[in-house]
C-alpha cells in the first residue's frame, strides 16, 4: 500500500481549514463590499466607451468577433485538447488543460466574489450568436473569462515553442510575440465590441491571466512530474477535487459560473486519473508525433475518425450512470437531494421535510436544505469524457494499430 506523503497531508488539511474559517468569517461577503463597488462604478463609468466602439457597428465585423469568441469556448476545448493528446503532444497537452482548469477556476471564483454587473443592455448592444454565449452573458462580469484565458492559453502555447526552439531564432521569437498579442487584443476588443465585458472586465483579464501565467511558467514542471511519477495522486486528485467544490464561493445570484468549474474540475480529475493509469502506455516522452513516419497525417485522422465518437459515447453513459447511481448512493447516506436540471423528478419528493442525515450534520453543505446532484453528475460525466481521451480512445488506437 502506498504511503501518503505528509506535504499531501498538509495542503488538503490546510484548503480543508480555509473553507471552514472563510465560512465563518464571511470572507466573501467581505470583499465583495470592498471591491464591487468600485469596479461597478468603473462598469457604468466605462459605457460611453462602449457605445463608441459600437459605432464601428457592422455585420461582417460581428461575424468576425462572434467567431473569433468560439476560441476559447467551451466547445474548442472539447475538440482541441484531444487532438493535441492524440497527436502525440502528451506533456504539452496535459500542461494547457491543467492550465485551463485552473484558469477557469481562479477566472470563475473571482466573478463570484466580486459579482460585478456586465455592462447594461441597454444602451450597450449585446451581440450573442451561440447557446455558448448565451450562457456566458448570465455570468457577472469581472474578470473577462475569454482574454484570461487567451493570455494564458496562446501565451503557454508561445513559452512551450520557444523553449523548444534549439536554434534560438529571434525572428521566430519576434513573430510569436507579435501574434499572441495581436490574438490577445482582438478578443479583448472583440468582448467590447460584442457587449458581453466592460473595459475593466478586459483588463483584470489580462492582469489575472498574465499572473496565471508567470505562476504556471514557473510551477508547471513540478505539477507535471507529480502527476506523472508521485505516489498517491489519484487519491491526492479526488479529495483536491471535492475541497475545491465547497471552497468556491457563493456569488450574490446564482449564475453558471461554478457548473463551468464543475466540468472542467471532472476534466483535470479524468486526466490525471487516466494518466496515472497508462503514462507508461501512451504518454510518455517517445510516444510518436504526428507528421512524423510513425505518426502520418492518413493515420492521425483515423485516430480523429475513431476518438471523437468514442469519447461522446463515454460522456453520455457517465452521464446516464451518473444519473442512476448518484441519487440512490446520496439518499442511501442520508443526503436531501435535489435537481436544478438533469433530474426535474427528484424536486417532487425533495419537499418533504426529512431529519438530517449524519454525513448531512457532518460536511459543509449542512447549511443547505439540500444538496444538488447536477454538480456530482456533472463532475462524473467530464471525468469520463476526459478519462477516455487519454486511457480508453488510445488503447482502442493501439488495438487498431493507429
Amino acid at each position: 500500500m502506498e504511503s501518503v506523503p505528509l506535504w499531501q497531508v498538509t495542503f488538503l488539511c490546510g484548503l480543508g481549514t480555509w473553507v471552514f474559517v472563510s465560512s465563518i468569517l464571511n470572507v466573501t461577503l467581505t470583499l465583495r463590499s470592498l471591491i464591487q463597488p468600485w469596479v461597478s462604478h468603473h462598469v457604468d463609468s466605462g459605457t460611453p466607451f462602449i457605445l463608441r466602439i459600437q459605432k464601428l457597428q457592422h455585420k461582417s465585423l460581428d461575424v468576425f468577433f462572434s467567431v473569433l469568441s468560439c476560441v476559447v469556448s467551451v466547445p474548442f476545448y472539447t475538440g482541441f485538447l484531444p487532438l493535441l493528446f492524440w497527436s502525440g503532444h502528451v506533456k504539452l497537452a496535459r500542461q494547457v488543460t491543467l492550465l485551463m482548469a485552473f484558469c477557469d477556476y481562479i477566472g470563475n471564483c473571482i466573478k463570484d466574489v466580486v459579482s460585478a454587473p456586465r455592462p447594461s443592455c441597454p444602451p450597450v448592444r449585446r451581440i450573442i450568436a451561440t447557446k455558448d454565449e448565451e450562457e456566458n452573458a448570465q455570468e457577472y462580469g469581472l474578470a473577462s473569462s475569454h482574454t484570461l484565458n487567451t493570455v494564458c492559453l496562446s501565451g503557454y502555447l508561445l513559452y512551450y515553442i520557444l523553449s523548444h526552439d534549439q536554434n534560438g531564432d529571434s525572428s521566430l521569437e519576434f513573430v510569436g510575440f507579435s501574434v499572441v498579442f495581436l490574438f490577445v487584443g482582438l478578443i479583448g476588443l472583440g468582448r467590447i465590441y460584442l457587449g458581453m465585458h466592460s473595459l475593466i472586465d478586459v483588463m483584470g483579464g489580462l492582469v489575472i491571466g498574465f499572473l496565471i501565467l508567470g505562476f504556471w511558467i514557473i510551477f508547471s514542471e513540478f505539477i507535471d512530474n507529480f502527476i506523472v511519477s508521485e505516489q498517491n495522486v489519484t487519491y491526492f486528485w479526488a479529495a483536491l477535487s471535492f475541497l475545491l467544490c465547497f471552497a468556491y464561493p457563493t456569488p450574490e445570484l446564482p449564475t453558471p459560473s461554478f457548473e463551468f468549474h464543475t466540468s472542467f474540475n471532472g476534466v483535470a480529475f479524468g486526466i490525471v486519473a487516466g494518466i496515472q493509469q497508462s503514462y507508461h502506455q501512451f504518454h510518455h516522452e517517445g510516444v510518436p508525433r504526428v507528421l512524423t513516419p510513425e505518426l502520418t497525417v492518413p493515420i492521425f485522422m483515423a485516430r480523429v475518425l475513431v476518438g471523437i465518437p468514442t469519447i461522446l459515447l463515454v460522456k453520455f453513459c457517465s452521464k446516464a450512470l451518473a444519473k442512476r447511481i448518484l441519487p440512490l448512493a446520496l439518499c442511501t447516506l442520508g443526503i436531501p437531494i435535489k435537481s436544478s436540471n438533469y433530474l426535474p423528478s427528484l424536486n417532487k419528493t425533495s419537499d418533504k421535510p426529512k431529519s438530517p442525515g449524519y454525513l448531512q450534520k457532518l460536511f459543509f453543505f449542512s447549511r443547505h436544505d439540500s444538496f444538488d446532484i447536477d454538480t456530482s453528475i456533472r463532475f462524473f460525466q467530464y471525468a469520463g469524457l476526459s478519462w477516455s481521451v487519454v486511457d480508453l480512445a488510445p488503447s482502442l488506437f493501439s488495438a487498431l494499430n493507429l
